[in-house]
């Protein structure tokens, strides 16, 4: 699997995303070099993402924090074995606390392997954890894009690219799932970052223009 591991990496990629179309290339010209934004895999990673979701990013933080006090060392392990006053001291919404249990679950029992997916392709990937009770598409798509940093990686269920996406291409209306979806198949192999361009130029948009999402 090509990965994306560096700003070298995104600029090759931004080079040919910047050959394709002249939209592109005035994207770039706002953005530059968008972040890396690499994290953490394995279940560490995972676990941060599924806090993360529907939080800003200060409450997620604290909700994370609390979740590796409380519950230390962070081990499928030791989320099986969490008490439900440990699950509710940790901070974590009782839809989060199923999540973290069904995914600890799942990779004890092996239905999860975790260090398989380095290998795996987008589509294998999101086949394989959105099995999981709780993992939907946009986890998913997080986890590929920025635990395994795939360079094929996308996340056309993200309302920040999908509005980035109507401003940067002149669309009518801000696209759905399909209609991104549709729309970055002609960014293979470089989807990974068109979608790093695309927050990027969504957080220029914000902040000197307002955006809603």
């Amino acid at each position: 699997m090509h990965k994306i591991t560096c700003d070298a990496d995104l600029e090759e990629g931004m080079a040919a995303l910047g050959a394709l179309h002249p939209d592109w290339a005035a994207i770039i010209e706002r953005t530059g070099i968008p972040p890396l934004r690499r994290r953490e895999g394995g279940f560490a990673g995972l676990a941060a993402i599924i806090v993360s979701q529907q939080l800003s990013v200060a409450s997620a933080r604290a909700v994370w924090a609390r979740v590796e006090t409380v519950l230390a060392p962070l081990t499928p392990e030791r989320i099986l074995a969490a008490t439900d006053e440990e699950m509710r001291l940790s901070g974590l919404s009782r839809p989060k606390q199923r999540t973290m249990r069904a995914v600890a679950a799942a990779i004890a029992g092996g239905e999860l392997a975790l260090e398989t997916l380095e290998t795996a392709t987008p589509e294998q990937v999101h086949a394989l954890m959105t099995a999981v009770s709780g993992i939907g598409p946009w986890t998913a798509d997080i986890y590929l894009l920025f635990c395994l940093g795939h360079r094929d990686g996308f996340a056309a269920g993200d309302l920040a690219i999908q509005e980035a996406a109507r401003v940067a291409f002149g669309l009518p209306a801000r696209p759905g799932v399909a209609a991104l979806e549709a729309l970055a198949e002609d960014w293979r192999p470089w989807r990974g970052v068109a979608a790093r361009l695309l927050w990027a130029y969504y957080a220029a948009l914000k902040s000197r223009e307002g955006v809603n999402a």
